[in-house]
């Protein structure tokens, strides 16, 4: 035990670098537990009785802290391991002090704190400052400590990484936590398997702190209306989740609504629309856009401009003048610069609207990313109108004459495009059941080489394409997909990634074309036949226009191939239950164990019976054999590959409706189930009418 007064650094001791803020965390350490390994010291010869710290100058640094903040004196002892050597063999052992340490694990992290806290009966804050870590990294751990058994086994084995877990942990539901675990794994399959996929995963159903609807609605109101805060202690306070959008969204509705009518009371136009949203294309629905002409120049914007227009003129003459110097030039370009700013912003009109418009035209209040409610700059109508404009120059507006659109006019969705009930599928949806549904087709046909050489060749038989390269106008061009973001891995993307490693590659590695074009020729008839197939695969495309509406020729490939969609797909609450009102599932579940199976969930929340629908549709319900055996074959029309005649192009296509509108829970509202009978015979189909209606 050696007085901290007595000792001082030295120039043998390796490690040169500290970080102040882990010094401080030290320095608390040490004040809950003291110095519990020793400094490693050398006696110096002046003054005699005096030592130099060889190693543990991170230990010495901390006390030096605590002498500092008055929790310690300067004398107090330490204990020390003094040792005796040259300057080598001493830098030597602090080299190997410092070098031989592993750090601890984060799961024995984990179940430290865990222990901590059952044993001592503490709290995160006490660990922290007992620590000298922040409370926020206590909570994570103890977060990570209570995640669901196999995902922490798996980061207690080292075959998951901290990150991973962290994105697991981002919510304390084990439930939820193993459903997306039984996807996703360890998380090492490659790309859209990594953590941020987890992360949105996991995050289904719930919005962010930092969604515009939040920022409109603000924490306090949305905790205060009852809704509910999932921190994500791993990442900022933004990727907190609110669980229960739906407080939020009726906040924010409420908010919207009384903006919309005070704007529309002073704009005098016909109607303003509230949307929850940054985007008003899914509102737009069957509303015109009104194309309005600028506003003319008032008489001193018209002089101005004709003004600016002779002045222009004036210095391209002068700047043609090959003998001007150059700090002329400068100034004449800078004036020509600003002449043309000034002419930009005054030809820049806004847009006029006739007075006679206003009781006819409308616009949407919608949100900014900052949550602030913002009015749409562009108007709309139900009527189409158009623009005259008299000998004066004078603008007034005209409708055209049946040009009103009207909701019932609209032709009835195909049948892959709409939910069990008969109610029109969202477009999102629509989109990623069908890049899904497409990765099924492409999955199978890499495996059969010749139906991939009949298609390739009808394709580019019957398509002209007018790109040309490398002396040839055929191509296998990338698919278009829809935007729908990143989906879950799917076992067809896991065949088409195997399939990929499996290829004979060895050709691409060569520089030029000539030279790999002699090498793709070496490979035998299976290699290239491999290729060929992967190709085509690769090429499919998930839909062929913006509408909803499946490929007839794609439906005829798959026909051949025999293709099983239900081994391939199972529906579950994130890729389609959530999608579909309730109404749409309570009428699957009549399809499948009849209406006393549906009349179980008439009462519930969609969430509730998404979840359970789940279960049912992957086999993990405890049912009626047959009833098992019915779900486990169902999929929507939306993924099964439709006959020719049923998928044959008609007018009209999915509603034009967001997310939110798409899942909105219509019976809950009314408060009406929609099988008022449970004792009604389960074989007894549902009304199809009542089942919409309600």
């Amino acid at each position: 035990m050696i007085p901290l007064s007595r000792i001082r650094p030295s120039d043998r001791n390796v490690r040169k670098t500290k970080n102040g803020q882990t010094l401080e965390q030290l320095a608390d350490n040490i004040l809950a537990y003291d110095i519990l390994q020793n400094i490693v010291v050398e006696p110096v010869k002046k003054p005699r009785g005096h030592f130099a710290v060889v190693a543990g100058d991170r230990r010495y640094a901390a006390a030096h802290i605590l002498v500092g903040r008055g929790d310690w004196k300067a004398d107090r002892d330490i204990p020390a391991l003094v040792v005796n050597g040259t300057g080598q063999h001493l830098s030597a052992i602090s080299l190997a002090e410092n070098f031989q340490r592993e750090a601890m694990s984060a799961a024995d992290e984990c179940l430290g704190f865990q222990t901590i806290i059952v044993d001592e009966g503490g709290d995160a804050a006490t660990i922290a400052k007992r620590f000298g870590i922040k409370k926020r990294f206590v909570d994570g751990r103890l977060r990570l400590a209570s995640l669901a058994a196999p995902i922490f086994a798996a980061l207690a084995e080292g075959k998951m990484t901290l990150e991973v877990a962290e994105a697991y942990a981002s919510t304390d539901n084990q439930d939820k936590q193993l459903r997306v675990f039984e996807t996703y794994g360890v998380g090492n399959h490659g790309y859209g398997s990594g953590p941020d996929a987890i992360r949105r995963q996991i995050a289904m159903g719930s919005m962010r702190g930092d969604d515009p609807v939040a920022l409109l609605v603000t924490e306090p109101a949305y905790v205060d209306a009852g809704g509910r805060i999932e921190r994500d202690l791993f990442t900022e306070k933004a990727d907190d989740r609110w669980i229960d959008p739906e407080i939020a969204d009726r906040l924010a509705g409420a908010l919207l609504e009384a903006e919309a009518v005070r704007l529309a009371e002073d704009s005098g136009l016909a109607w303003i629309r509230p949307i929850a949203s940054t985007d008003t294309w899914s509102a737009r629905g069957d509303l015109y856009i009104v194309n309005l002409p600028p506003a003319p120049p008032t008489e001193d914007e018209a002089a101005r401009l004709e003004a600016i227009a002779t002045e222009l003129e004036t210095i391209e003459t002068e700047m043609e003048d090959e003998s001007l110097s150059d700090e002329r030039y400068a100034e004449l370009e800078a004036s020509y610069d600003r002449l043309v700013e000034e002419r930009d912003a005054l030809s820049d009109r806004p847009p006029m609207l006739p007075d006679d418009w206003k009781s006819e035209v409308g616009c949407f209040l919608k949100l900014d990313r900052s949550g602030q409610m913002v009015l749409d700059s562009q108007y709309y109508s139900e009527k189409q109108l158009r623009i005259e404009r008299d000998e004066d120059g004078t603008i007034t507006g005209a409708f055209e004459e049946g040009s009103a659109r009207r909701s019932f006019d609209k032709p009835a969705p195909r049948p892959e495009a709409v939910a069990p009930g008969g109610k029109p599928i969202s477009q999102r949806l629509f989109d990623e059941l069908a890049v899904q549904r497409r990765d099924i087709l492409a999955a199978n046909l890499i495996g059969n080489p010749g139906l991939a050489l009949d298609y390739a060749l009808f394709a580019m038989a019957d398509k002209s394409v007018g790109y040309r390269q490398y002396g040839t106008t055929i191509e296998a061009k990338g698919p278009q997909d829809p935007n729908v973001g990143e989906l879950p891995v799917s076992r067809a993307r896991e065949v088409i990634a195997q399939a990929k490693d499996e290829l004979d590659a060895g050709w691409t590695g060569h520089k030029t074309d000539v030279e790999r074009f002699e090498a793709f020729r070496a490979l035998d008839d299976d290699a290239k036949a491999a290729w060929l197939a992967f190709v085509v695969a690769m090429s499919l495309e998930a839909k062929p226009t913006c509408d909803a509406r499946q490929n007839p020729l794609q439906n005829r490939v798959a026909q051949i191939l025999d293709i099983d969609v239900a081994s391939w797909w199972r529906p579950t609450a994130v890729n389609y239950f959530l999608g579909v009102n309730k109404a749409a599932l309570l009428t699957v579940l009549t399809e499948i164990g009849g209406a006393a199976l549906s009349s179980r969930y008439a009462a519930s929340k969609k969430a509730e019976i998404a979840e359970n629908c789940e279960k049912l549709f992957s086999g993990n319900a405890i049912v009626e054999a047959d009833v098992r055996e019915r779900a486990l074959a169902w999929v929507p029309n939306t993924m099964l590959f439709l006959e020719a005649a049923a998928a044959a192009p008609l007018e009209g296509g999915v509603d034009d409706l967001d997310d939110e509108d798409a899942g909105s829970e219509d019976a809950d509202e009314t408060g009406d189930a929609p099988f008022e009978d449970a004792d009604d015979d389960a074989t007894d189909p549902v009304d199809e009418e009542a089942t919409i209606a309600a």
